[in-house]
């Protein structure tokens, strides 16, 4: 009999409608995977047990009263330590904020919780999820399941780490140079962005930047899908949501029930790097591996890319801006701040009106060269990240296949390079690197495609369901359980003082 942690979220919710699983159960399967593989790897940094059982408890009373059930009821999910979860810490990553207790939901666990899902607990990431390691200064570093001395990328790192170890089927992360998509590939797990104010949020403090949003996180596309029926929502708070008479253009229901699509009808560019993304020998590998699989079951392919001049500049440029804000945390106690923050801030305060006029003009000239690229293709084929996973004491790689890289974040090209069009992307694990390690393989749609970007990714997965070289990778459970602590390791606790 499958264990119940191992259960996919729609089989799980079936079957608690079905009266064949017990919330409480499920929710028992998940405290024991987190108490018996969390210390290996450290994915879960906060958590109320006693209150995940009582609310099991009172999500099987309910099944047992034949009331209505909600799309995900009695579902355990992890959630980024960057959102609020009543009663458990929100620290950021960040030391300024050790002690901060959440006094009521973020909105996106709200909507969680009224389909009837339960927070198990809150997963790490990097001080105030900048950078693509895991790692803070509050609750040190999360190892990747696969090999726990290897980064689980970032941010959502902790996330990736809990679902790909399988305490929980569900997580939520959230992702502006590849968050979602980075720590999925490096896991063996899916992310996806979805195309802006699909999935809104009322905490980006530059509401009209659409370069960061929140998205669903899981270990199938289906899953995916079910939770981003939740997650996309009505919400006029949020520039980029449109709404118009109580709805928004998507349908949220059309993402839990994924139409099935002919590959080959579908027209596909295929690049490994953008034509400016510093790549990794093994990642180019990996890739034409993958593709090569792929190539007979596609409609036409080509080794093509947008213009995508200028990225580099747009992202740093938007990106510091982003974080000035986060100037007063450095006025406030500098040396509690790590320091891919300080890095950004200062990089913000650097640029000139002119420079984020030049960015923000390049960006749209950017957006426009992809506009004009998706008239002839439907979707990009790419690798999700530039490197394969590295040791998680690594900050991030200062070099790539022996060339410099140009920023703490410049490994992350990969990603940002659909952030700056604004266009949906996921990231789904097909197989694994020459180095043994989970690889990404990241499918790009047209703007506002979002359920075909969903649906082509049901389908490759499908696909590779049972190849024995391009499936799932699967962690070792019985292995991570018998690992020594990760808190035991050298470099745990970070020293950036």
């Amino acid at each position: 009999m499958t264990h119940p942690a191992d259960l996919t979220a729609t089989d799980a919710v079936r079957l608690i409608a079905e009266r064949k699983l017990s919330p409480v159960e499920l929710a028992q399967a998940a405290i024991e995977r987190v108490e018996s593989l969390n210390p290996a790897i450290n994915a879960v940094v906060a958590k109320d047990f006693d209150a995940v059982m009582q609310q099991a408890k009172e999500a099987e009373d309910k099944v047992m009263r034949d009331e209505p059930l909600g799309l995900l009821h009695g579902l355990p999910f992890g959630v980024k330590d960057m959102i609020d979860v009543i009663g458990l810490p929100t620290t950021f990553g960040s030391e300024i904020f050790r002690d901060n207790i959440a006094v009521k939901d973020d909105a996106i666990v709200a909507a969680m919780r009224t389909e009837g899902a339960i927070p198990l607990g809150k997963t790490n990431n990097p001080d105030w999820s900048a950078g693509g390691n895991t790692i803070n200064k509050v609750y040190g570093a999360t190892g990747n399941p696969h090999d726990p001395q290897k980064s689980a990328a970032g941010s959502s790192g902790g996330s990736a780490a809990l679902l790909a170890a399988r305490m929980a089927p569900l997580a939520t992360g959230s992702d502006t140079g590849g968050s979602l998509r980075n720590p999925a590939a490096f896991c063996g797990v899916v992310g996806f962005r979805p195309s802006p104010g699909v999935v809104p949020g009322d905490t980006r403090a530059l509401g009209l930047l659409p370069i960061s949003t929140s998205g669903p996180m899981a270990r199938t596309v289906a899953d995916t899908g079910l939770m981003l029926s939740v997650l996309a929502r009505a919400d006029r708070m949020d520039p980029y949501t449109m709404v118009l008479d109580g709805r928004t253009p998507w349908q949220a229901e059309d993402f839990r029930a994924l139409p099935r699509l002919n590959c080959k009808k579908f027209r596909f560019a295929v690049t490994e790097d953008f034509g400016f993304a510093p790549t990794e020998s093994v990642v180019r590998e990996a890739f034409q591996k993958v593709i090569a699989r792929l190539a007979p079951e596609l409609g036409e392919t080509e080794a093509i890319h947008p213009d995508c001049s200028g990225a580099d500049r747009i992202f740093s440029v938007l990106r510091g801006i982003a974080f000035i804000g986060h100037q007063k945390y450095l006025d406030m106690a500098a040396d509690k701040v790590g320091p891919n923050v300080t890095v950004n801030v200062a990089e913000g305060l650097s640029f000139s009106a002119r420079d984020i006029y030049e960015a923000m003009s390049a960006q749209t000239v950017y957006y426009r060269n992809w506009q004009r690229f998706y008239d002839d293709w439907d979707f990009i084929l790419c690798p999700a990240v530039t490197i394969s996973p590295r040791d998680w004491r690594e900050l991030y790689p200062t070099e790539i296949d022996g060339q410099p890289t140009k920023s703490y974040y410049h490994w992350l090209a990969m990603a940002y390079a659909s952030t700056l069009s604004g266009h949906p992307s996921i990231t789904i694990p097909v197989g694994r690197d020459a180095l043994g390690m989970p690889f990404g393989l990241q499918i790009i749609g047209r703007r506002h495609d979002d359920l075909g970007v969903l649906a082509i990714a049901a389908d490759l997965e499908a696909m590779l369901k049972d190849d024995p070289v391009f499936s799932v990778p699967s962690v070792d459970l019985a292995g991570l359980t018998e690992a020594p602590p990760i808190a035991a390791r050298p470099g745990f606790m970070p020293d950036w003082s």
